[in-house]
């Protein structure tokens, strides 16, 4: 495996230089694929900063090397395994992002932007992945920005005195730094489209329903994402065991004593005991970035954001492949449905009045290694990596390059502005949905309604026992 440093293998590479209204910035060029790797969009939270709302990074003085991935937020990863290769790099800054963009003097410019948002319960993930690498988006004329954010209790905790969602606010700053300097890169500071899976795909349908993120980007795409808000009596009940653990108080004072290595994992440990519950922080309701919950808040704003969002067959109801699967399909109540599915007709009920449209889609291909459609299978299709670090071991020694070309250029022309070319939906059952990959169909499938009824509230399921994260 090559290191996530090294685009292409014998690929030769070569300096390139941008000037951004946030300073002069040093990347890599390999043929035709410009990246830009780590830049700091804010002052590195520490210290004082550690629990605050994140600051704008000043103009860099000096030319910064962007030609390694930045630091992580995640330090020590609470999963034992997962279906994506997702690396933690060391450092402060860790609030940072990535730019791969096409040629400076390819003759599409200025290009749409999509701002990718990682997934991992926010508790975890890493937007150094290479399944993350933008460059079939580079060559599609789209600029990709990979986006990192505060997780865990650094991110989400509930504490006195700290300004709540601080992950999510960290989000929203990454958008006004696209917004200011994307053009430097060849982007379009008016075309900027957010995307995401799993926790990712819930930030963005946060983002979306939330008033400060009007204006800052203009599409979204939300892959198995959902309404992930955690209610703010059990992320204290979870952030006080948690002192208690690591007998300290849970304050700010009391978790910033502690390093974030050793913070993270005692989330682990307890999260494990606890379940293996993924949702323990996250996205809370009632300050300024999410005053009411998420389903209500896509009813009043966002209304002129056009929206693309879907989830994978079996997500964590996959298993050995055969009977095991095929009983997990046939389960009303599976968690596939009620955490995951059943958001994408809600969230399209929400927007029923909007001007904008939603669409969904299904990703049905079961991957032969895994046994079923499941949770993150779907990233490399969407991205065109097939050959990407890791995807072999989740998907097999030939997936189907035919499928990956049909979504991907699906996902690229929803970037570039057109609207997709099956019916929007309205929150019914029986709403048209892209079917990618069904058994026995061809790549690009149908546009049959795939989609469960609308689960009712206080009906969704947790993850019992879910090994694998993504």
């Amino acid at each position: 495996m090559r290191s996530l440093d090294e685009p292409g293998a014998g690929v030769p590479q070569a300096t390139v230089t941008v000037r951004a209204p946030a300073g002069t910035v040093v990347g890599r060029r390999s043929g035709r694929v410009r990246r830009f790797l780590g830049i700091p969009f804010a002052e590195a939270p520490v210290g004082a900063r550690r629990f605050a709302a994140p600051v704008p990074r000043g103009r860099f003085t000096e030319p910064f090397d962007a030609s390694r991935h930045g630091a992580t937020s995640q330090v020590a990863p609470p999963f034992e395994t997962t279906t994506i290769p997702e690396p933690s790099v060391p450092g402060d800054d860790v609030l940072n992002l990535s730019v791969v963009a096409p040629d400076a003097d390819d003759d599409r410019a200025p290009f749409p932007v999509l701002v990718w948002i990682h997934g991992g319960g926010f508790l975890a993930g890493s937007p150094a992945s290479p399944w993350y690498d933008g460059r079939a988006f580079a060559r599609d004329g789209v600029v990709c920005v990979t986006v990192g954010y505060r997780l865990g209790v650094d991110g989400f905790a509930p504490l006195d005195g700290v300004p709540a969602n601080l992950g999510l606010r960290d989000l929203l700053l990454a958008l006004d730094w696209v917004r200011e300097n994307i053009a430097a890169f060849g982007g379009d500071p008016g075309r900027v489209t957010v995307a995401g899976q799993s926790a990712g795909g819930g930030a963005v349908l946060a983002l979306l329903s939330s008033p400060l993120g009007s204006g800052r980007f203009h599409r979204a795409v939300s892959l198995s994402g959902g309404f992930f808000e955690v209610g703010e009596d059990a992320a204290r009940d979870f952030v006080l065991r948690l002192g208690e653990e690591l007998a300290v108080p849970p304050t700010r004072a009391g978790f910033g004593g502690l390093t974030v290595e050793r913070v993270q994992q005692a989330v682990s440990l307890l999260r494990s005991e606890l379940g293996d519950d993924p949702l323990v922080l996250g996205p809370v309701v009632g300050d300024d970035v999410l005053p009411v919950p998420i389903a209500d808040g896509l009813a009043v704003h966002g209304h002129d954001v056009p929206l693309l969002l879907g989830a994978t067959g079996d997500e964590f109801d996959g298993g050995a492949p055969g009977i095991r699967n095929a009983a997990a399909r046939a389960a009303g109540t599976r968690v596939t449905d009620t955490l995951f599915r059943a958001a994408c007709p809600r969230a399209a009920a929400s927007r029923r009045d909007t001007t904008a449209g939603t669409w969904l889609y299904s990703f049905e291909w079961p991957s032969p290694l895994l046994g079923g459609a499941s949770h993150c299978v779907d990233i490399p299709f969407f991205f065109d990596v097939l050959d990407a670090p890791g995807t072999a071991e989740a998907l097999g020694a030939r997936p189907p390059t035919e499928l990956a070309r049909s979504m991907h250029s699906d996902l690229v022309a929803f970037v570039h502005g057109r609207s997709p070319d099956w019916e929007p939906a309205t929150g019914r059952l029986g709403d048209p949905a892209r079917e990618y990959g069904r058994p026995g169909t061809a790549p690009t499938a149908d546009t049959t309604g795939v989609f469960d009824p609308v689960v009712p509230a206080g009906s969704g399921a947790a993850l019992p026992g879910a090994a694998e994260e993504c």
